[in-house]
């Protein structure tokens, strides 16, 4: 029998945080748990940077990189990401085009292009989203907001043994030092500033596996529940 909730009341769960802390893997899997959907915020600004690069739009033209944003064909099929019809699922992920993202992100123009695509992945029976202001600006009444963070170092080896496994060369020292410049940028951008909600459950993964840190936000949305 199809809900009668309110749009509004469809349930979200926001999972921000800095890069690599986590939050995408740790998303899809609670998505996965609960039967809800799923919303990767940080592809649609990863294809933005990849559309930018293919269209040369300089990552500076705010309303220019705004207007090719709002005309993207952008579709999530089975887990893949497409650009125009083509899966660029792996291309989005090489750490030049995350950091293109997070520099067209400092955008005003750009981020308000993109909202109204964020919110409507929110459909029965839930949404888990994931990226750095799902729970402060995207999704101000999610029902449960949670902000990850992570250790640089712990943070730097995870990457580089993600790119690694992806078939990208990396270096440690490189990705110390790109995490900490797309921290202070996404930190201190005047447009949705990286940080906590004011309600967010804080939670630390520096220390923890994948599989604890997914415990840990089941056992928050589940303690939300009302009780038969």
């Amino acid at each position: 029998m199809k809900s009668t909730r309110p749009f509004h009341q469809t349930p979200v769960i926001t999972i921000d945080g800095p890069t690599a802390s986590g939050k995408g893997t740790v998303a899809a899997l609670v998505a996965a748990h609960l039967g809800f959907h799923l919303l990767d915020s940080g592809a649609l600004y990863r294809l933005a940077a990849l559309a930018s690069v293919r269209y040369d739009v300089p990552p500076d033209a705010a309303d220019e990189l705004a207007k090719l944003v709002g005309d993207l064909h952008i579709t999530f099929r089975e887990g893949l990401a497409q650009l125009d019809g083509v899966d660029v699922s792996t291309e989005i992920r090489a750490e030049a085009i995350g950091n293109r993202a997070s520099a067209i992100a400092v955008h005003a123009p750009v981020r308000a292009a993109l909202v109204a695509r964020q919110r409507a992945f929110r459909k029965e029976p839930g949404l888990v989203a994931d990226g750095r202001d799902m729970g402060t600006v995207i999704f101000p009444d999610a029902v449960l907001k949670v902000f990850l963070t992570a250790s640089v170092e712990a943070r730097a080896a995870r990457r580089h043994k993600q790119l690694i496994q992806k078939g990208f060369s990396a270096k440690i020292d490189d990705l110390l030092r790109d995490l900490r410049e797309r921290d202070e940028r996404d930190s201190n951008r005047a447009a949705a500033p990286l940080k906590p909600a004011a309600d967010a459950k804080l939670l630390d993964t520096s220390a923890l596996s994948i599989d604890q840190a997914v415990e840990q936000v089941v056992q928050w949305y589940q303690a939300l529940q009302p009780r038969a």
